[in-house]
């Protein structure tokens, strides 16, 4: 039976798979985040089909990926650019003080004075980090927030806001 995003209730994506790795069907996988669902006995869905990781080990450039069912290079060229996706309530359970990224769209977004910005309108990945896009309600405007410690000092995900220091220019 074939499975898509929209057959899982709030899907997440885990990783993307950039590459085939040597002739046995290994994958070079980016994830988002720490890559902490990228191991052993996680079954996301790939491609329309739950394929159990058999192996998992990070690189300095991400994760070298084995999935169930893909032995050899052509089928794992086959799975180029698929996203590996769990639906939210098979994630692990975030520690306190932790939370996804995703979990920040739409949050509202405040100054360090306390001045309501705007809200979290959408998150992309650079290769040194999240940027946060914040959309001002009142003048349409957008401005990117790189998520570094430094710029978005507190997330208050259950109180549903913010904190940023916004870049200068």
């Amino acid at each position: 039976m074939e499975l898509s995003a929209s057959d899982l209730a709030d899907p997440v994506v885990i990783g993307v798979v950039v590459a085939p790795h040597g002739v046995r069907g290994s994958l070079k996988v980016k994830a988002p985040g720490s890559g902490r669902h990228l191991r052993h006995g996680v079954e996301p869905v790939v491609k329309g089909e739950r394929r159990r990781i058999l192996t998992a080990r990070e690189t300095p450039k991400g994760f070298l990926v084995n999935l169930e069912g893909i032995g050899d290079r052509e089928l794992a060229v086959g799975l180029r650019w698929a996203e590996l996706l769990l639906d939210r309530e098979e994630l692990d359970v975030p520690e306190e003080e932790e939370f996804y990224v995703e979990d920040l769209l739409s949050l509202a977004v405040y100054d360090g004075a306390g001045t309501h910005i705007g809200s979290v309108a959408d998150i992309f990945e650079t290769p040194a980090h999240e940027v946060l896009v914040v959309r001002s309600h009142e003048s349409s405007t957008e401005q990117y927030v790189p998520f570094t410690v430094q710029h978005v000092p507190m997330v208050d995900a259950e109180g549903d806001r913010i904190v940023v220091n916004l870049p200068d220019g």
